[in-house]
């Protein structure tokens, strides 16, 4: 895992196609925001499980496990 440390307004790359920037720092919570093409899913690690029990997938508990923490 690569950790970062990011102000206010300070963005990330990842790839060619993905861009994600710190839009809001308040009271301990941090408000991103992410640029990416369409196809390109982006969805937040406790929504993963459903999402993937809905198409019929099992999830990969050792990445959720990762995720979460």
């Amino acid at each position: 895992m690569l950790v970062l440390t990011r102000k206010l307004m300070e963005r990330l790359y990842i790839g060619d196609d993905v861009c994600v920037t710190v839009v809001r720092l308040e009271g301990g919570q941090v408000r991103l925001g992410i640029e990416a093409p369409r196809d390109v899913s982006v969805v937040r690690a406790e929504l993963v499980p459903e999402r993937e029990a809905a198409a019929g997938r099992l999830p990969r508990p050792a990445r959720h496990r990762e995720m979460q923490r």
